[in-house]
């Protein structure tokens, strides 16, 4: 049974030091990076596969709306991929779901990326709209999904408890490292999460907490690291 490590990360469009997230996810080894707020303006294209480069990985998924992508490690094939918009709230950023299909030693899964919005009802239509998408795709793939990403809501919320009635709360089925995410600089508040299919087994999760590592955090981005060991069926 293949492990899998995933890192999702809010990298804030880059505007603090791409360096340093480059550093943190490298020392992080992912199989597969999943990214929010990446650059989606001038020259976006070109950031993203020098940012993928500089991890030593590829790009799976994603395109210019919305600031999302999934990234993968050589040692990870790709075997598919989608990207859905979400429904269009007037006055706020446009929403979308990123997914990637995977396959590590010979195992499908999903791999999706999210980033939902600051305004209550908004983020769980969304949330409801992510969840069936998801459940198609898995079915279409035959691929186990695990979502990650910046919910902007703390365990609780309305939108993180629809999300764990479907997908096990990967940190809290099996905390590992520390538990906040946001921010970098005063971490306060646990807003980014990772949801994995129940065919997982969550082996850890959390932000990592080696201080040489860490020290990066404040220069990267905004957000902290969130870091899943996962082993597929």
């Amino acid at each position: 049974m293949p492990d899998v490590r995933l890192v999702s990360y809010n990298i804030r469009s880059l505007r603090d030091d791409p360096a340093a997230v480059a550093r943190v996810v490298r020392a992080l080894d992912p199989d597969v990076l999943v990214l929010q707020e990446v650059p989606r303006f001038r020259g976006w294209r070109r950031q993203r596969r020098a940012l993928a480069r500089a991890c030593g990985m590829r790009v799976a998924a994603g395109r210019r709306a919305c600031g999302l992508a999934v990234l993968a490690a050589p040692r990870v094939e790709r075997v598919a991929r989608e990207f859905h918009l979400l429904s269009r709230v007037p006055g706020l950023h446009r929403r979308a779901l990123a997914i990637a299909v995977l396959a590590k030693d010979g195992a499908r899964f999903t791999a999706a990326s999210t980033h939902l919005d600051l305004a209550d009802e908004p983020r769980r239509a969304h949330v409801r709209q992510l969840l069936g998408m998801l459940e198609r795709a898995s079915w279409r793939h035959r691929a186990p999904a695990v979502l990650a990403g910046d919910v902007n809501e703390e365990p609780g919320g309305a939108s993180w408890t629809l999300l764990t009635g479907r997908f096990q709360d990967a940190h809290a089925t099996a905390p590992a490292g520390e538990e906040l995410t946001f921010s970098s600089r005063d971490p306060r508040r646990r807003i980014d999460g990772v949801f994995a299919d129940a065919a997982f087994r969550v082996l850890g999760c959390g932000v990592p907490a080696d201080p040489a590592i860490a020290a990066d955090y404040p220069a990267a981005t905004d957000h902290r690291p969130l870091l899943a060991d996962l082993r597929l069926p």
